[in-house]
């Protein structure tokens, strides 16, 4: 399953984040998503703990189960190893982090999850690769823009990096082209107001400007 999740990543390139969406909207926004090329989804932990760690984890049984051999779900905002442990109960995939802990890295890997860590600096982001990821997030990466990843590319060429934070349908291949796997993508396809006005058919479009338009 994990080596299934590594090529698929590659292969299809776009992770949606999902954050903040109410459990009754999010088989009608996946599958909206799912319309419109999507097969990778992550559902994020509030950290805030607005939203409990046993709803958010409720919320990823519930899309995986939906999905099963369609898209493949994962967790965002992961901090804890506990938030692993209920992911992979729940049938999560992959798990993506913000940070790079150790101790998240190690369950993930030891449950045979995708390990996904954020980080920045060349030191942050082989800390990362030596712990164990399988791809390291480089986040927020629109702050530093596309001549930092190719700068952290030319000496880090052996890792696997994601783009995330401020990738859009104009920019995306050009951090493609720059050395990342992937990119994660949020509120330009997860649009608030098209969700809260059940406009899911504007979701799909905007999901088709990401996946017929990225380098692949």
């Amino acid at each position: 399953m994990r080596d299934r999740i590594i090529e698929k990543i590659q292969e299809e390139k776009i992770i949606v984040i999902v954050r903040g969406v109410e459990k009754e909207k999010l088989i009608h926004l996946a599958e909206a998503m799912y319309g419109g090329g999507i097969r990778l989804l992550e559902i994020t932990y509030d950290a805030k703990g607005i939203v409990t760690d046993r709803e958010t984890a409720n919320n990823i049984e519930m899309l995986a189960k939906h999905f099963e051999g369609r898209m493949c779900i994962g967790a965002g905002t992961v901090i804890t190893p506990d938030q692993v442990e209920l992911t992979k109960k729940a049938g999560g995939g992959f798990i993506i982090s913000p940070d790079t802990f150790d101790e998240v890295i190690a369950k993930t890997r030891e449950l045979d999850m995708v390990s996904v860590p954020g980080a920045l600096t060349p030191t942050e982001i082989q800390v990362a690769h030596r712990s164990g990821a399988d791809f390291v997030k480089l986040f927020p990466i629109a702050n530093l823009g596309v001549e930092y990843v190719k700068a952290v590319k030319a000496p880090l060429s052996h890792i696997k990096l994601l783009g995330v934070g401020g990738i859009d349908e104009n920019n995306m291949n050009e951090y493609i082209s720059a050395g990342v796997s992937g990119i994660g993508i949020g509120s330009n396809i997860v649009n608030r107001k098209l969700i809260l006005e059940n406009e899911f058919i504007k979701i799909t479009e905007l999901a088709k400007l990401f996946t017929e338009g990225i380098n692949k």
